[in-house]
């Protein structure tokens, strides 16, 4: 009878009646433990740039190139991986996307000239952007609904531990060997773990979810008994219809592009602050609010120093997104978290409205950095993340998340590039002013195109998305 029973139940049913296994905390962690080697490789270039533009006497433009690269690969990885791993599976993208950051890790830590560290940072960030969708669909395919929502905001949470570590181990080979080639082991440093982490991805399930998709209901039974460590039949009568053919195009076509609109712009917005900040808050706080140090060294170790001080509120942001996001609507948290960031930027571009090295001016700089990290990752950076996997189908789950992924890393992009270039050009307060609207943008496109996404999977997307009406005519 158990067995008869077992066959009528739809994979989501036993996703909510299996107790969390073994198997799906791998699937988790492992996933978690990539976006946590994400965060500390762009968030370590913040610490090893001053001394890596110091050692190869590179220009404003060229070190914008190198801290730029590998937010371009992300770019191209999003972009094309995601669209992989719609085609071929989420489990071997998700091994190749490891090694590339193994490979490029290593080679970047050994560059000779500027032109070499920016191709091996393109490459390593390939990979780093092909984990993101890769990543989310896995997580979202794996683990039931009442869950959804904060495993993935756990996971990507571990973006803010890596961006910690960063600063951290950088300030810790700062002290251990204050000299120029202190980058070398710094950009070094996440190789080790990303190789544990390739070792134990390869005894991962292919995604259940991308098996029904095509049909392919044997190898889902198999892999399904594997995720959840029972024995599960599944067939045509106990799952979702198979998913008719879809590609990149379908994602600006009627039926997706308001979903389409809401998984990329406002993460294309936020990504213009958050790695243009990001990146560059140790350059931030030698100009701001550490300008008087008189060795180079030590004004980069002073500047590490405020920024891991300051990236501890990153923490705290991620730990209210997993708290609230059971709680409140994804829409609130992101809608909210924009407005904090604006504010947040505002209170350090109002620091120069004090006397320099003033109690006012220091903690409005610091005061507005904790604000605009909590608010950050308390809603927009653990949102749109989520979001990206739980608005598309499973057919082009991991295309439309990465498309949404790459237009963040082109946000990024532009962020990077430009924040030193356009910093030397209007100073700090009229560009911070800048990213403060395009904070507030970003909530307002939040609002105009939301999705409602917190159902199950199969639920979210049997319901047909409207199309605002100004978008109705232009929609293929």
């Amino acid at each position: 009878m158990s067995t008869v029973i077992s066959a009528l139940k739809s994979f989501e049913q036993h996703l909510d009646d299996t107790p969390f296994t073994k198997t799906q905390r791998k699937v988790w962690i492992l996933s978690a433990m990539g976006v946590l080697l994400d965060g500390f490789d762009f968030f370590i270039i913040g610490v090893a740039l001053p001394l890596i533009a110091h050692d190869f006497q590179m220009n404003a433009a060229t070190k914008g190139l190198v801290a730029v690269a590998a937010v371009a690969g992300a770019f191209f990885g999003a972009l094309v991986f995601g669209q992989v791993a719609d085609r071929i599976g989420r489990k071997g993208m998700f091994m190749v996307d490891i090694i590339l950051f193994v490979i490029f890790s290593a080679a970047s830590a050994a560059a000779w000239n500027p032109a070499s560290l920016i191709v091996f940072r393109f490459f390593l960030g390939v990979g780093i952007g092909a984990d993101y969708p890769i990543g989310v669909s896995y997580i979202a395919e794996s683990v039931p609904t009442r869950l959804r929502g904060r495993l993935i905001v756990g996971a990507f949470a571990f973006q803010a531990l890596g961006s910690l570590l960063g600063v951290l181990i950088g300030l810790l080979i700062l002290k251990a060997d204050p000299t120029l080639q202190a980058w070398r082991f710094m950009l070094a440093f996440g190789v080790l773990p990303a190789v544990v982490v390739v070792i134990m991805r390869d005894g991962l399930p292919e995604s259940v979810r991308w098996h029904l998709a095509r049909g392919n209901y044997e190898k889902a039974s198999h892999a399904a008994s594997t995720l959840l460590e029972t024995p599960i039949t599944l067939n045509a009568q106990n799952s979702p219809p198979v998913e008719s053919a879809l590609s990149f195009t379908s994602l600006f076509k009627k039926r997706y592009v308001r979903r389409t609109i809401f998984a990329s712009v406002p993460w294309f917005l936020q990504d213009i602050s958050t790695y243009g900040i990001g990146i560059f808050t140790p350059t931030i706080m030698a100009a701001m609010a550490l300008g008087t140090s008189a060795s180079f060294i030590a004004k980069d170790m002073g500047a590490t120093e405020g920024a891991a001080a300051v990236d501890m509120l990153l923490v705290v942001g991620f730990i209210l997104a997993i708290v609230l996001v059971h709680y409140v609507s994804r829409i609130t948290l992101q809608i909210v978290g924009f407005l904090g960031m604006a504010l947040g930027l505002l209170m350090v571009a109002a620091s120069s409205l004090f006397p320099a090295a003033s109690g006012g001016h220091m903690g409005m700089i610091f005061g507005g950095f904790m604000v605009f990290n909590a608010f950050m990752n308390m809603g927009p950076n653990a949102t749109t993340y989520l979001l990206s996997g739980e608005t598309f189908p499973t057919s082009i789950r991991a295309t439309g998340a990465g498309f949404a992924a790459s237009m963040a890393k082109f946000g990024a992009v532009l962020g990077t590039f430009f924040f030193p270039l356009l910093k030397a050009e209007f100073g700090i307060p009229a560009l911070l002013i800048v990213l403060a609207i395009a904070s507030a943008l970003a909530a307002s496109v939040t609002y105009g195109f939301r999705v409602d996404t917190r159902a199950s999977l199969d639920a979210v997307h049997v319901q047909q998305p409207e199309v605002p009406q100004y978008l109705e005519a232009r929609a293929g």
